[in-house]
């Protein structure tokens, strides 16, 4: 059995390799390693912003919290594909078309050409922002890797870790952006395919005479309540909002906005909704099913679900897979999951390359330099970023034994979004927008996920609504609003473009 995994791993890895030697023929300038030069088609696009914004945490996360809530995870499906339908249907195409207008190739870019920036202050908060959860991001998927390796394939956690990160690295610093729009598109359909036919596999397998759903019930009577599994109606209330805002991080978040500023045309944008909607809804209600499916199968009631599936049930992958599937398959999934894991660490680390290499050096610092003599500086920036990264994954590793993946993602994700998202709604459907606002909601929306996530849950009475509300909704509301306020009092000076401080 350990053969094969291995065999199959070895597989994944050579077809990751050669994708990344092909790529590294189209790098031919700093455009081509951070965007793919524009050109990218809607099916490597839709698959790529996908495997990117769901990550190892819809394998490993998703699937255990599914096992562990029940039905009332499903709210988590509902925010993502209202979140991705959102995004596609309404802000790709006007981000696309401005973002093409300004010439940009990072967030920061759009940012400073849109508010039409005589400072380069907008651009260094919004470089440093992204550079910070970036790299905390990245920790909590390199933790994810090492976590995957230990489950699936009995490697050591830190051994599984170095692995997966040296894997993804590679390819990366091979072919850059299109080397991980490609290997993404490659493992998003390893994803889809891998989750869509799991569930459907193991319900065949099972005993048909009682449901799944009376199965559960028998369990624990809350875990079908889809309102949330405390007797409490605002804690249920905490809890399904908690579980839908996750679908907020769609709509701006740099690692999926990027992809709009690669593909083509606004034509295709079109083409790719439907795929990205699809993906979307199969590949996440697929995990929660998973997660309940295993739920059923392996515990009973009054049972500790977590000593049965592991810590926020983080083994229930491995265990269906271990326990339905023939030895080939299983090889395949532990593809599956560092597929979910690596489509995510490869575009974080070409979007925080992208932060310090142009938005910092060139353009803050150099401006004169041209970006055909800043290709190998991204490599080396990609690679110093990648390490930290890893640093900061073992620290957490060694000193937090106790640590989730749904929960420890979520805080990188969240980060991300409530920092940039309000200022790319702001900026594509409100002209009042000043610069002045976005550089408040960008601030807000940083300082607010640590304020939620290390304060506020720990006060007393609220903490605990809080706690299930999670970070990513109070903050995003609040850099929201201080957009709008800050906007109100430094306007936009109609005439000149500029605002009025």
């Amino acid at each position: 059995m350990e053969a094969s995994k291995i065999i199959a791993l070895g597989l994944y890895v050579l077809i990751l390799f050669l994708i990344g030697i092909v790529a590294s023929r189209r790098v031919k300038s700093m455009s081509d390693f951070y965007v793919g030069g524009k050109n990218m088609g809607f099916w490597a696009v839709a698959f790529s912003a996908r495997a990117t914004g769901e990550s190892g945490w819809l394998l490993i996360g998703l699937t255990g919290m599914g096992a562990i809530s029940g039905l009332s995870t499903y709210w988590v499906v509902v925010g993502e594909v209202i979140g991705v339908a959102i995004s596609w249907q309404y802000m790709a195409k006007r981000f696309k078309h401005q973002s093409d207008s300004y010439k940009a190739i990072t967030i920061p870019d759009y940012l400073e050409s849109h508010f039409k920036s005589k400072t380069k202050t907008l651009r260094i908060i919004a470089s440093t922002i992204l550079s910070v959860f970036v790299i905390i991001y990245v920790s909590s998927q390199i933790d994810v890797t090492g976590k995957a390796f230990e489950s699936m394939m009995g490697i050591n956690y830190y051994t599984g870790a170095i692995i997966g990160f040296c894997i993804v690295l590679t390819y990366i610093f091979i072919g850059g952006f299109v080397a991980a729009v490609w290997s993404d598109l490659f493992q998003g359909i390893l994803m889809f395919l891998g989750l869509a036919l799991l569930p459907i596999v193991v319900y065949s397998s099972m005993d048909g005479t009682t449901g799944v759903i009376e199965s559960l019930s028998l369990i624990d009577p809350a875990l079908i309540n889809p309102w949330g599994t405390s007797d409490d109606v605002w804690m249920n209330v905490a809890t399904m909002l908690g579980f839908a805002m996750i679908g907020l991080g769609f709509l701006g978040s740099p690692q999926v906005y990027v992809r709009f500023m690669s593909i083509k045309n606004e034509m295709e944008i079109d083409k790719g909704k439907w795929v990205a909607i699809i993906f979307t809804l199969f590949t996440d209600a697929a995990a929660v099913t998973i997660g309940i499916l295993a739920r059923v199968i392996f515990t009973e009631n009054g049972q500790d679900p977590e000593a049965i599936l592991g810590n926020a049930g983080e083994n229930v992958l491995s265990l269906m897979t271990e326990n339905f599937l023939p030895y080939v398959l299983v090889a395949i999934y532990v593809a599956v999951v560092l597929s979910a894991i690596m489509s995510t660490i490869d575009s974080l680390l070409v979007i925080a390359s992208s932060a310090i290499t142009r938005d910092f050096y060139q353009k803050v610092f150099h401006p004169n330099i041209p970006d055909k003599d800043l290709t190998k500086m991204s490599r080396i920036v990609t690679l110093v970023m990648a390490l930290m990264a890893l640093a900061i994954a073992m620290v957490i590793a060694m000193n937090s034994p106790d640590r989730t993946v749904f929960w420890m993602v979520i805080f990188g994700w969240s980060g991300i979004a409530a920092s940039f998202c309000p200022v790319i709604i702001l900026s594509l459907f409100w002209k009042g927008y000043s610069e002045a606002g976005a550089i408040a909601s960008m601030i807000a929306g940083f300082l607010c996920v640590p304020f939620f996530k290390f304060v506020v849950i720990n006060m007393d009475g609220i903490g605990p609504y809080f706690e299930k509300l999670d970070v990513l909704a109070p903050s995003f509301l609040i850099s929201m609003i201080l957009g709008w306020v800050f906007s109100k009092l430094y306007p936009v000076d109609k005439e000149q473009g500029l605002v009025k401080m």
